[in-house]
């Protein structure tokens, strides 16, 4: 992201945030470019702190239709079927987010993120996923240049975000250290919604339903067998409760957003230390956890 200056204009805009975490920081912003993919509510929230701040390229894909469901969480597709009506979500949310910055490109692209070769993701310097996708995670760690990864997603009181910045070594094993190296303490969230992610890779954003519900509960009770982990300690409320809360709950979604808003910022920018791994919020006790699950000797924040 090394390149030329910020424009007159530029530093106008973005004088205050200048005055924050320098010229420098705001040079790095404005050359950026980042790919998110599954517009979800948190997704949403994250999209609009990103562009105002100041990112330098925006690209959007989520080829899905508006659904009642979709806008309920994501306040930027309009409430009228005039507006959204033969758009896909990406394309609806594209046009939204031009207004809030018109100095950041906004872009759609179509297709499956999964499918498509290390040319396409070599654009870009961040790639954000909503849910878990180990797949792309891989395809932008096989790359020449370092593009940072995060997968984010809400389950009604719940969220969660995860970190791979790559050149940090405790993001390098995070998803693949056993369940057993972990800190007793360990948020039952991670646990949980590793049993979630699992039974949901491969599909697209919240296709995972109650009728998945046993063969999480199967997969929990091998996990924790593989790992020498009390089943008690992922309980199958919980995982019942993460499963049936498919939809979003806006508040979570403007929480979790703006924290991977925070967290992207400052790894473009260079400014400030990266949360370790993963981050999880819960709304039935207020918390929000950082856990460094790569150093399985050091106790969870």
């Amino acid at each position: 992201m090394d390149g030329e200056e910020l424009t007159e204009q530029e530093t106008a805009l973005y004088d205050r945030q200048i005055r924050v975490w320098g010229a420098d920081a705001q040079r790095r912003l404005s050359k950026s470019h980042i790919l998110v993919c599954g517009m979800k509510g948190t997704v949403a929230e994250f999209c609009k702190n990103i562009v105002l701040a100041g990112v330098g390229s925006l690209t959007l894909m989520d080829d899905r239709v508006v659904t009642e469901e979709a806008w309920s969480a994501n306040f930027l597709i309009p409430p009228d079927e005039n507006v959204y009506g033969g758009k896909t979500i990406a394309e609806v949310c594209c046009d939204s987010l031009k207004d809030f910055n018109p100095m950041v490109r906004v872009s759609v692209e179509k297709g499956d993120l999964s499918s498509l070769d290390g040319e396409f993701y070599d654009k870009f310097d961040v790639v954000v996923v909503s849910c878990c996708s180990k797949l792309i995670n891989e395809k932008c760690r096989k790359l020449s240049k370092r593009v940072a990864f995060y997968t984010v997603d809400c389950r009604d009181s719940c969220g969660e975000i995860f970190v791979d910045l790559q050149n940090h070594k405790y993001s390098k094993e995070a998803i693949s250290v056993p369940w057993r190296a972990l800190p007793r303490k360990a948020s039952k969230l991670y646990f949980a919604l590793r049993g979630v992610f699992e039974e949901a890779e491969g599909r697209s954003p919240g296709e995972i339903s109650i009728a998945d519900l046993p063969a999480v509960l199967k997969l929990k009770k091998e996990l924790c067998e593989a790992n020498a982990l009390n089943a008690s300690h992922v309980t199958d409320s919980l995982l019942e409760r993460l499963i049936i809360g498919t939809r979003e709950f806006p508040p979570v979604c403007a929480v979790v957003g703006g924290i991977l808003g925070q967290e992207v910022i400052k790894a473009i920018s260079c400014k400030g230390e990266p949360l370790k791994n993963f981050f999880f919020f819960d709304v039935m006790d207020g918390k929000g956890v950082v856990e460094d699950v790569s150093n399985p000797k050091k106790e969870s924040k």
